[in-house]
């Protein structure tokens, strides 16, 4: 006999619907899985005959034969036991077939019956479509995220058959109320001192513009970066679903209620590969860290530590907000549309300033060149952190709190969304004279900057996307001022060695 059953695994962030087609037939005893399974879901074999023995079942000498349709796709994990337990049940006439209709299978199982979640339930369960999927309690969150209340869950095997041969009814999903299990972001209050920094914050998260943090160790640079997340605000409703897919494909534990709603914050260590950074894989193309931070925060510490290589795989996706990963046998685009936020010193010693700096100017080239020019040139902001004043650490009391900042960084994005309909940091070059219009003064000030070679033709447009910015912040709604492109310009310290230190 045979039975079809629904289920889905990932590729990617992406879920891909799957049929498992079953077929008990007399014969030699075996158990044979084709379509293209990967080692994991190979060894589903294992784990469905010991799950269906240990819930009771019985398993007749036959010989077995799953279908995982389409056979030209490959896939991958555990996510199909359920599913192809629930196809030999019905195949062998163990379950009424027509019980099947309209639902969807999706877990992994235990020798002893019981069912485990299992990465990537979110996308899996959105792939199935209008099939109501049946899932493990553990995965129950998250896949009520994307599908709603009308999930079934179940804890063993035992109850998804009693369930379906209408000996029992459906066990009930887990009662606990919502609860915010994230922690709240830090407060920008904590940071004392750091005037110019606090505003790059404020800028960089209004308007969606790449930071760079540039100063000694312990100025504060980790700190301030900490601190950009509780500026954002929560994220819309498509990008949140996103990030949930992502968070779910990778593993990523999610919040106690299935979606990811704050902006995410993402801080990998400068020993990360090129692979663990933009994602990768040889059969299954799992997100890196750049599509985890999907909506949110990625923050590269130590900049200058990372490989050169692996920083040069960000260009792309900082321009594009998408990673495209190709491979000789699949290939798959990851969402990518993060706020970069990275710190540096200025120097290997961290010292930077004359008389401080213990480098030679071999070491602070060698160090300098490992920030390759087209990459800082996709940093708007460029900011210098000093470590703060005594009389800062020791005043009481702290700095403006983060509920204030971050009111004034939504009224400046709700300009923005206003105007264009996207970040400041996103207006196209061909629009910023109709969106940033420059003042005469503003326009000569930048004038002088081009011809003098200190900026090149994208950091110009990027002048005038982080001007725009603050006059949002100042409540400016037409003219760029003067004023506006000279703090931008203080927000772009330059980073490489001139002819008069190397002459000194």
């Amino acid at each position: 006999m045979i039975a079809a059953v629904r289920s889905a695994t990932v590729f990617g962030v992406e879920g891909r619907p799957v049929t498992v087609e079953v077929h008990v037939s007399t014969g030699l005893p075996a158990f044979q899985i084709v379509g293209l399974p990967d080692e994991a879901c190979r060894e589903s074999r294992d784990r469905v005959r010991a799950a269906v023995l240990s819930s009771g079942l019985q398993w007749p000498s036959c010989r077995v034969t799953v279908n995982l349709a389409p056979s030209s796709q490959r896939k991958g994990g555990s996510g199909l036991d359920l599913a192809i337990a629930i196809g030999f049940l019905a195949a062998n006439e163990q379950l009424p077939v027509s019980q099947l209709e309209g639902l969807g299978f999706v877990g992994e199982l235990g020798l002893d019956g019981s069912m485990r979640g299992v990465s990537g339930v979110a996308p899996m369960v959105a792939a199935m479509g209008d099939v109501r999927p049946v899932v493990p309690t553990a995965s129950f969150r998250e896949a009520q995220g994307v599908f709603g209340a009308e999930v079934r869950v179940a804890a063993m095997l035992r109850e998804v058959v009693d369930a379906l041969n209408a000996d029992a009814p459906w066990p009930k999903p887990p009662d606990t109320e919502f609860v915010d299990d994230e922690p709240p972001p830090a407060d920008l209050a904590d940071v004392r001192g750091q005037a110019m920094a606090r505003l790059g914050l404020e800028v960089a998260a209004a308007g969606g513009h790449h930071m760079l943090l540039v100063g000694p160790p312990g100025s504060g640079k980790t700190m301030l970066a900490q601190r950009i997340p509780g500026l954002l605000p929560d994220l819309q409703p498509d990008i949140s679903l996103q990030a949930t897919m992502v968070h779910s494909a990778a593993g990523v534990r999610l919040p106690a209620g299935g979606l990811v709603r704050r902006a995410p914050f993402r801080a990998p260590h400068h020993s990360s590969s090129m692979v663990s950074l933009v994602g990768g894989g040889s059969t299954t193309l799992r997100p890196g860290e750049i599509s985890l931070a999907h909506g949110g925060v990625l923050f590269l510490d130590e900049l200058g530590e990372f490989a050169p290589t692996v920083l040069d795989g960000l260009r792309q996706p900082l321009e594009e907000g998408v990673i495209r990963l190709a491979r000789a046998r699949a290939s798959a685009s990851l969402p990518a549309t993060f706020l970069l936020v990275a710190a540096t010193n200025p120097c290997p010693c961290g010292g930077g300033a004359p008389g401080v700096c213990e480098c030679d100017e071999g070491a602070r080239l060698r160090y300098l060149r490992r920030l390759s020019g087209p990459l800082l040139d996709r940093f708007d902001l460029r900011v210098g952190v000093t470590r703060p004043d005594v009389d800062d650490l020791l005043a009481s009391g702290g700095g403006e709190p983060t509920a204030a900042v971050s009111a004034r960084v939504a009224a400046a994005r709700r300009l923005s969304l206003d105007r264009i309909g996207m970040p400041t940091a996103r207006i196209p070059p061909s629009q910023l004279d109709a969106l940033a219009p420059l003042h005469p003064a503003a326009r000569a000030r930048l004038r002088e900057q081009l011809e003098n070679d200190r900026l090149t033709g994208r950091g110009y447009h990027r002048i005038r996307r982080v001007a725009r910015t603050i006059a949002d912040l100042a409540g400016a709604d037409e003219l760029v001022l003067d004023e506006h492109v000279a703090m931008a310009l203080q927000m772009r310290v330059r980073l490489s060695v001139t002819s008069r230190e190397r002459a000194a």
